[in-house]
């Protein structure tokens, strides 16, 4: 192994790559290094940008907290997020799919809430919404007794973690499916936001003249032996943000009707007007069920 020139070290490379015992991670590896050290030729990367690039992906890690995760941040805000969710679901990606980014803001453990019951745990002003839902298979049948968890930013842009304002576990909740396979609940609308931009992705969005804002959405993570957990978003298609969303989130199988109601409710006259109603439909798709690893605590 002793190098002649830089067409050497990729062989070398991966000669090495291929001794990995596990069939899938050589694979995974070999092409690794294929496509890396391609890269490196394509845009002919000087040592200062090399140097400058390691920099970054450690500054990236110490930026990792136990109520931020900025790996995740630039994996959305890169478009890969939303590639690795599409190309795996959907029929790889030629179908339509209820799947979306996980985001890094899922915490584990939100509290158990009755269908009918409300997120709202501390004082969140902002419009009612009323969340309607059911959860089918393929086929349209409805899947009863899958654990529904749903959480989403505050009217002010925050999710509660990072806003000493809100209770903790504010605006998250965890439901179950009845027989018909529906859930519902009550909250306020949520708006979009800004992702946070003090780190490397900032400076990232900075230097290609980007916005950071993601467009208004609903978060729900749906677990059911059988099915592959499902990680959705459901977006309002009025957000002024709808077709630049900074994470490349936005599906048309993902655009929610958040429609407005001036008039009082029917059979709750304690809810103020105006008042929002959502009704949508998840599918989930057969499959090992594995939770995810939360992003955050």
């Amino acid at each position: 192994m002793i190098i002649e020139n830089h067409h050497d070290v990729t062989r070398d490379a991966l000669a090495v790559m291929a001794r990995t015992k596990d069939p899938r991670q050589r694979e995974i590896l070999a092409s690794l290094v294929t496509h890396l050290h391609a890269f490196i030729r394509d845009v002919r990367l000087t040592e200062v940008e090399f140097r400058e690039a390691t920099a970054l992906l450690n500054e990236i890690g110490k930026l990792a907290s136990d109520s931020h995760n900025e790996m995740v941040l630039m994996a959305g805000s890169l478009g890969v997020s939303s590639l690795v969710c599409l190309l795996n679901n959907g029929d790889g990606g030629n179908t339509e799919t209820s799947q979306s980014l996980l985001g890094p803001f899922w915490r584990l453990n939100a509290p158990r809430v009755a269908n009918g019951g409300t997120i709202i745990r501390s004082d969140t002003p902002g419009d009612p919404l009323l969340v309607t839902a059911r959860v089918v298979d393929q086929a349209g049948a409805p899947i009863a007794g899958a654990e529904v968890d749903v959480w989403h930013a505050s009217p002010v842009g925050l999710y509660e973690n990072q806003d000493p304002e809100q209770a903790e576990m504010n605006l998250r909740g965890k439901f179950t499916t009845d027989a018909d396979g529906r859930f519902w609940f009550r909250t306020v609308k949520m708006v979009g936001y800004p992702i946070p931009t003090d780190g490397v992705v900032g400076r990232l969005l900075a230097a290609q003249d980007r916005h950071p804002y993601r467009p208004a959405h609903l978060h729900a993570l749906i677990v059911k032996p059988g099915f592959k957990v499902l990680i959705s978003q459901v977006y309002d298609p009025k957000d002024p943000h709808i077709d630049t969303d900074v994470q490349f989130g936005v599906t048309r199988a993902l655009l929610g009707d958040y429609v407005r109601h001036d008039e009082p409710h029917p059979s709750d006259a304690g809810i103020a007007t105006p008042w929002y109603a959502l009704d949508y439909t998840y599918v989930m798709e057969p499959g090992e069920t594995v939770l995810p690893r939360p992003p955050i605590k």
